[in-house]
């Protein structure tokens, strides 16, 4: 059996500070089942050629791999081959034809959370309780949704990239996304229904807690962010309480809160350029895809 070395962790340890920890994580996932691939294949991972790569890439889509996980193994593995000063086995026509040929034989629609339009929004929010919980989950769900906020925007926020606007709503700064990995940030604004909401939590919550939403022991603020996985069971057990079906309760997940508000805003007659600034998109494709599934028939007074 072919000596395995561990020191492609080596590698993807100096993306450290330049790239988010999900991307840093998936590099690590991808290259992990490569080489564990590998062992059981008698080779090296530093010493694969093109055909090694291909059979990978076919024994990932014979588990069952989609498409874009096929995919992002191949991205991890240049990355690691790059930073290595190796050869790239990945960069070779064999190989983007065998991801061809994957792409076709197994054609599938990219998944997505079900969107949670505004009357749904209101029932998660009715349910919450009269406790310093209740507070605090109801204006994150609010806030979740006017800003059309993933869930790391959700927990990155800080008192201070909250502003009160002389209307009565708010103007918040998103410092950090996943599609701005530099922290430019984007300005986004809410309803007064967040802006109300919020009020009442930070008044309960506090001034001297940094993260606008805090973690809660025995009755009592902390200065801890929320965790993205606290983010996804407060909307699965909200709707849970509003009384949704498991199915439906399943399908919600924190992704529900963007999917959802920019197909209300569709629904609401808004056009593509006023959704592309309300959510921080920069293509029109890639927020077709968040709107596919609205309901919204453009025939429906014909």
């Amino acid at each position: 059996m072919g000596t395995q070395s561990d020191n492609w962790q080596d590698f993807i340890s100096r993306l450290n500070g330049a790239y988010a920890p999900a991307t840093i994580k998936s590099y690590y996932t991808d290259m992990r089942t490569l080489v564990d691939w590998c062992v059981r294949h008698d080779l090296n991972w530093n010493a694969l050629s093109p055909q090694d790569i291909c059979d990978f890439l076919e024994h990932e889509a014979k588990r069952g791999m989609c498409h874009g996980t096929t995919l992002r193994r191949v991205y991890s593995a240049r990355r690691v081959f790059t930073l290595a000063g190796m050869s790239d086995p990945t960069d070779d026509p064999d190989v983007e034809l065998c991801l061809r040929r994957i792409a076709r034989a197994r054609p599938t629609r990219p998944k997505q959370a079900r969107g949670l339009s505004l009357a749904a929004l209101r029932k998660l929010l009715d349910v919450q309780p009269g406790t310093p919980w209740g507070l605090r989950n109801r204006a994150l769900l609010s806030l979740g949704y006017d800003l059309l906020a993933r869930r790391s925007e959700i927990t990155a926020l800080r008192s201070e990239d909250v502003s009160w606007r002389r209307d009565g709503t708010l103007e918040v700064i998103l410092r950090r996304s996943k599609a701005d990995q530099f922290g430019r940030g984007r300005i986004a604004f809410t309803s007064s229904r967040s802006a109300e909401l919020l009020s009442d939590w930070l008044e309960w919550r506090g001034g001297d807690i940094d993260p606008v939403f805090c973690a809660i022991y025995r009755g009592v603020a902390i200065n801890r962010p929320l965790s993205g996985s606290t983010v996804k069971n407060i909307i699965k057990s909200s709707a849970r309480a509003a009384g949704y079906d498991q199915w439906v309760v399943d399908a919600f997940s924190t992704h529900s809160l963007r999917v959802g508000a920019a197909q209300e805003l569709l629904r609401r007659g808004h056009d593509s350029v006023a959704i592309m600034r309300a959510g921080g998109w920069r293509t029109p494709t890639i927020l077709a895809r968040y709107l596919e599934k609205a309901e919204h028939n453009v025939w429906e007074s014909a």
